[in-house]
């Protein structure tokens, strides 16, 4: 689902690129470069239209250039087409020399606009291939899930692309929630590895009495109900890798068993005295500061100081709300194949209030907030009426509909009518499976007038036949 912003005064050349585009597409629009950056930077948009007079005015201080690099600095992959004059072309030059991506000519051209779309989308591709393609690092399944607009997340798969080949030891740092334990693994599946086995251990989850057990095994009669000889986590990982999940909350006994395998593969069973090796790489994740723990005297300073070979940071989702759309999109995906259900989009008033939650709960809670909902829906399109009720009443999303509080007055009325028509429409028809007829005998139109409406919004009653 691609999002576009409009940047000019013309009304009706907002209108026209808006039916021009594709239904699904999310519109927003803006009467001044101040503006759009505003609304870009608090949800980036892929595609922006500029007029070129509105850029060149903000341009006074700025070059066009620079101004440019501002909407860049946002989201590296967002395309900018400008809308000019013919008298205006040597501007329009300088900024297509600047990093826009073509031009269109006054009077605005419906299928100008479709081309030049066409256009972007190949752009973005070809972007994507050679941004993450290069050398055939990412395997295809992982493809999806790096496509990342996040300069922070951007960093993050950078950094697993350089040390994923090595036999480094691997520090994760987020918040809980924020997809450690995937990147862990997505660290093992593009290792030399990656055939060996993948050990997941959450450490937070073991009891403490059992935590040493359950890392290094135990010998029969070793302790109380050890029936016979357990073979631990790090034998089981021998060539491969093994995760430690929420490492900071470890025993001091296993910190010191743990640094002893970081130091050299050494260890051994709980009541054995056999000594026995493993070259099992080592990726841990924390939501602490292991730092702060170690100065405190809560964690072993030089186990610390093993750990941190090579940290990733990993950016909270609040942090990331630019990726929000394709996280949403990814879900459906793997919910569609788990549920077997036709539901192929997200209503945008769900999608707005998504992007304006806080999420203390990060990835995970939208994962959980998403399966509820997908669960809950009888439509073909994820409706705020399948979330949770306090997710639109938070102090962080005050409004349902998007409000257009910049624009005049007529202006911001018709776009709330025109959103409000097209998701009407929507769900409508995804009552009735596309039909025609029983769609506008609920809404008491003429087949005639829903017809209108469908051109008007672009919406194809196919896509709602099951």
């Amino acid at each position: 689902m691609k999002s576009v912003l409009i940047i000019t005064l013309k009304e009706d050349d907002v209108r026209l690129i808006r039916e021009s585009l594709p239904s699904d597409y999310l519109v927003d629009s803006a009467d001044s470069i101040k503006i759009a950056l505003q609304l870009h930077r608090q949800s980036s948009f892929d595609v922006i239209f500029s007029d070129i007079a509105l850029l060149c005015d903000f341009s006074r201080t700025n070059t066009i250039a620079e101004t440019i690099k501002l909407f860049k600095e946002t989201n590296p992959l967002a395309e900018i087409l400008i809308l000019s004059s013919k008298a205006s072309i040597q501007d329009t030059v300088k900024a297509v020399k600047a990093g826009a991506q073509a031009y269109l000519t006054y009077p605005v051209d419906p299928a100008e606009v479709r081309l030049a779309i066409k256009s972007v989308n190949e752009s973005l591709t070809k972007n994507l291939e050679l941004d993450y393609l290069r050398d055939q690092f990412w395997k295809p399944e992982w493809l999806d899930i790096i496509k990342s607009r996040n300069l922070g997340m951007r960093e993050v798969y950078k950094k697993i692309r350089s040390v994923a080949p090595t036999r480094a030891t691997v520090l994760l740092i987020g918040e809980t929630g924020t997809g450690k334990g995937l990147l862990a693994r997505m660290l093992h599946m593009h290792s030399n590895r990656c055939d060996d086995p993948f050990i997941n251990v959450h450490c937070g989850a073991i009891p403490d009495t059992l935590l040493e057990s359950e890392l290094f095994g135990h010998e029969k009669g070793a302790f109380t109900g050890a029936v016979h000889r357990k073979l631990g986590k790090f034998e089981m990982a021998r060539g491969g890798t093994i995760f430690l999940d929420e490492i900071g909350t470890i025993t001091p006994s296993a910190q010191i068993k743990l640094l002893q395998v970081l130091q050299d593969g050494n260890f051994s069973r709980v009541g054995g005295e056999q000594i026995l090796n493993t070259d099992a790489r080592v990726i841990a994740a924390t939501n602490a500061d292991l730092g702060a723990m170690s100065k405190r005297g809560d964690f072993r300073k030089d186990l610390y100081y093993r750990l941190n070979v090579f940290t990733i940071d990993i950016p909270a989702l609040r942090e990331r709300i630019e990726d929000i759309t394709q996280i949403v999109e990814l879900f459906l995906k793997k919910l569609r194949q788990r549920y077997e259900k036709n539901i192929h989009s997200v209503d945008p008033q769900v999608l707005h209030v998504l992007k304006n939650y806080h999420w203390p709960g990060n990835i995970r809670e939208l994962e959980n907030l998403m399966e509820r909902a997908f669960i809950l829906e009888t439509t073909m399109v994820l409706t705020p009426e399948s979330f949770p009720t306090g997710l639109f009443e938070s102090g962080h999303s005050h409004a349902v509909l998007p409000v257009q509080a910049h624009l005049p007055l007529a202006e911001a009325r018709r776009q709330a009518i025109d959103e409000f028509e097209r998701q009407y429409l929507k769900e409508l028809f995804s009552r009735h499976k596309g039909r025609v007829n029983r769609a506008a005998e609920e809404a008491g139109v003429s087949t005639r007038q829903l017809n209108k409406l469908m051109v008007k919004y672009g919406i194809k009653k196919e896509i709602y036949k099951t």
